[in-house]
């Protein structure tokens, strides 16, 4: 419940989430610096650092298909899944990051009928 400040009625909020079968986001950051591997508690001493990739899909199940299609199609490393959120974070360098995320984002749309964003780059 909140306050309404205004009129000094609660509210009541309602959030709800309608999965569809998307890729939300799907990103590269190329050659990032060190403080953003520690943040999100990955080593950018792996011999794989030089970018990371992000995914962001729903139904959040997807993220473990397209932790297991980016891994397959370019080496990249696996640096976090989450089921629940459906969140996918691989680093390797800018073209083995780069060539997961096509392969996540083709695979989503051509195999599993995905709406699927634009990759993007950073």
């Amino acid at each position: 419940m909140s306050f309404d400040k205004y009129s000094g009625d609660k509210q009541r909020i309602i959030q709800e989430i309608v999965p569809g079968k998307q890729i939300t986001l799907s990103h590269i950051i190329a050659n990032p610096d060190n403080t953003l591997y520690y943040k999100l508690g990955l080593d950018p001493a792996e011999e794989h650092s030089g970018a990371i990739g992000i995914l962001t899909l729903s139904p959040s199940e997807t993220a473990i298909i397209a932790g297991d299609v980016a891994m397959k199609a370019s080496g990249v490393t696996l640096g976090f899944v989450d089921r629940f959120s459906g969140t996918v974070i691989v680093t390797g360098s800018v073209s083995q990051v780069e060539a997961a995320l096509i392969a996540v984002n083709e695979y989503a749309a051509n195999k599993l009928g995905f709406d699927v964003c634009e990759l993007t780059r950073t």
